[in-house]
């Protein structure tokens, strides 16, 4: 006969407490842990470099770097800390910041006279410049990390899926981080009906994209131009890093993009087909402030429509290197002589310590403090388009 040993008076709804608090304790310091792999990953490790030139500044013997130098890397561990004690991020408020509208598919396969620009969200948009469909850092899936199960999870619905857009012809890549490099969208892109987009992208990640069977891909250095019919697109610098893993630091470079459309060739107009205005559009990618956009603004003169990263930016102390904060966009609208511009890298997944509602705040305030038209700088719902000439 079996004996069931009894637990002391008053002792069981004791012990079960216990045992429910430490399998709590034990899971959130397995989620942690997970998180803090997945960051791990986002950010990189150390690296050394095969595309070392002497000629170049920014190719040094242990990896790709920026051109003007900047402080030294910040503690990664006590920023994981402060996030844990201090129960950051904190939830936004103002949830009308994040209303999404639908765009209108069927204008945006039809159009042949208008340049335009859709945000996706994130760093996603699809222009239209040039009579050319450009997707920029084409990231369509749930979670911008390694694992589908943990990781910076989309916190505003997707406005639209690749299927719905029109055929996609090329797509800029500014770095490999996985919020701005992801593969399930690169591998819907490569078989999208009517054949793969071309890609351009930073010096390196050819050949991961090659490792995934993408093979329509141009590479590009700094201030490299690459020509398809009446549009110019050029890689410039920005001040960042990248890595996929933890040892691949700076392996690949990073960078924005400049688009330039001139209006077809006589003997193309005489045909009357439809096409595009002459326009310009910077796409900055991700980036913390330096002197390079001063150097993009006196190169070109400036732009019709500016692309540039708004969110991502605290603490300071932590993210100043690697991403501008909404005062600082302010200053590379004004570096890159951009008529109009439009944040982007806000509202769409939680990667600092900001709620997601304060980007779109702080940058009305910058711009109002730096005298510019309220116009001149702004945000935009997910899924909506600007026209630049209608």
């Amino acid at each position: 006969m079996r004996t069931r040993l009894s637990a002391p008076s008053g002792s069981t709804s004791a012990s079960a407490s216990a045992l429910s608090r430490t399998r709590l304790h034990q899971a959130r310091l397995r989620a942690l842990a997970c998180a803090t792999l997945a960051t791990l990953l986002l950010l990189g490790g150390c690296s050394s470099s095969k595309y070392y030139d002497p000629s170049k500044s920014n190719r040094t013997p242990d990896g790709f770097r920026n051109n003007y130098q900047q402080e030294p890397r910040a503690s990664f561990w006590k920023w994981q800390w402060e996030r844990l004690t201090q129960g950051l991020p904190k939830p936004p408020a103002n949830h009308y910041e994040f209303e999404m509208v639908r765009p209108d598919f069927e204008w945006l396969k039809d159009n042949r006279t208008v340049n335009s620009a859709t945000w996706i969200g994130h760093a996603t948009a699809l222009l239209q410049i040039g009579n050319k469909n450009v997707l920029t850092d084409p990231m369509f899936s749930e979670r911008a990390s390694p694992f589908s199960f943990v990781g910076p999870k989309r916190k505003a619905p997707l406005p639209a899926v690749i299927s719905q857009l029109p055929h996609i012809d090329i797509v800029v890549i500014s770095h490999n981080h996985y919020d701005h490099l992801d593969r399930p969208s690169i591998e819907q892109l490569n078989l999208q009906p009517g054949g793969p987009p071309l890609f351009l992208v930073p010096l390196g990640v050819a050949e991961w994209m090659n490792q995934i069977g993408v093979t329509n891909v141009r590479e590009l250095d700094w201030w490299d131009k690459s020509s398809i019919e009446n549009l110019d697109i050029f890689f410039v610098p920005a001040a960042h890093w990248s890595a996929r893993g933890l040892f691949d630091r700076s392996e690949t470079l990073w960078g924005g993009w400049v688009l330039r459309s001139v209006a077809p060739p006589e003997h193309s107009r005489a045909t009357r087909k439809p096409f595009m205005p002459p326009a310009s559009i910077y796409f900055a990618g991700d980036t913390g402030y330096s002197k390079d956009f001063r150097d993009i603004g006196e190169y070109f003169g400036g732009f019709d429509l500016a692309l540039i990263p708004i969110g991502a930016y605290a603490p300071r102390w932590f993210m100043r290197t690697q991403h501008v904060d909404p005062e600082q966009a302010v200053m590379i609208h004004e570096d890159v002589h951009a008529k109009r511009s439009f944040g982007i890298h806000w509202g769409t997944f939680e990667l600092a310590d900001e709620p997601l509602d304060e980007p779109p705040v702080l940058l009305r305030e910058a711009v109002k403090k730096a005298g510019l038209p309220p116009d001149s700088f702004i945000t935009i719902k997910h899924g909506e388009t600007l026209k630049l000439n209608e």
